[in-house]
């Protein structure tokens, strides 16, 4: 037997090895880099679909809950662009990871209003019709008293667009630790020192691991008024999860960046 061919052979087999790995970081690259251009590259159908970062688990959604209605929102397919209420694609669109299917039904529904719009379609749906209401910039409740009428209910929700604002929003809901954040909480601060104009985000899923630790997915409108769309993290392993800590001082998702108090719900 020829042993000068073990070594060959040897050699053989670690160009494979080497080629193998470098074929796999080549296809883990191209995934990486389509799932950062593209949007819903999951191809999910609603945000329920869209699997968790490994080692966590979502939190419960009972049947009927506002958790469920938030999980089962419908998501246009891979590769939509997120509109604009007056016709054309919203600028930077890299902000966004998939697209609500979801009607807008006003050019003021823009980020405070999309957060206080689904938790009001959540309650007319139930028929929950008392429970909407909303305190204006003045601090005065407008309730809703349209009954299962939908343009009542749409002509009520325009109104409130028009007098509720980031400044409302914060001031009518209360704080929340983040080890305790629930789908459905947002993440809101008013006009401030050094920021001319306030911001929102709703919480629309968590998720959590053994270890304590929390995944939440935002969701979001904006300014000028555009389609409702999941904030990508700029983390490609974790799109659209973003991890929080107990711990954290300030709660960063994407370009926005909220202190630990502005964590809110109702």
């Amino acid at each position: 037997r020829d042993l000068h061919s073990f070594p060959t052979r040897r050699s053989s087999d670690l160009l494979l090895v080497i080629g193998a790995m470098a074929l796999v970081m080549l296809l883990c690259g191209l995934w990486l880099w389509r799932s950062m251009r593209t949007s819903n590259p999951w191809g999910a159908q609603t945000i329920g679909d869209i699997a968790t970062p490994a080692g966590y688990s979502r939190v419960e959604a009972p049947a009927g809950s506002y958790t469920a209605y938030l999980r089962a929102l419908p998501l246009k397919p891979r590769g939509a662009r997120v509109q604009l209420y007056t016709g054309g694609d919203a600028r930077l669109q890299f902000l966004s990871t998939a697209v609500i299917d979801q009607d807008i039904l006003s050019n003021d529904e823009q980020c405070a209003d999309v957060t206080m719009r689904l938790r009001a379609e959540y309650l007319w749906q139930k028929g929950r019709y008392q429970e909407i209401s909303f305190r204006n910039v003045h601090g005065k409740t407008m309730r809703y008293s349209g009954g299962a009428s939908r343009s009542a209910f749409e002509r009520y929700m325009r109104g409130v667009y028009g007098a509720c604002s980031t400044f409302s929003l914060y001031q009518e809901t209360k704080p929340r630790a983040i080890q305790d954040v629930m789908p459905g909480d947002v993440l809101v601060y008013p006009a401030r020192s050094g920021r001319k104009y306030g911001h929102a985000v709703m919480v629309v899923d968590v998720a959590r691991s053994r270890s304590g630790k929390v995944a939440i997915m935002c969701l979001e409108g904006n300014t000028p008024a555009r389609e409702k769309h999941l904030v990508r993290n700029p983390n490609p392993l974790h799109n659209p999860w973003f991890i929080l800590n107990e711990g954290d001082e300030a709660i960063q998702i994407s370009v926005f960046r909220f202190n630990k108090d502005e964590l809110r719900h109702y």
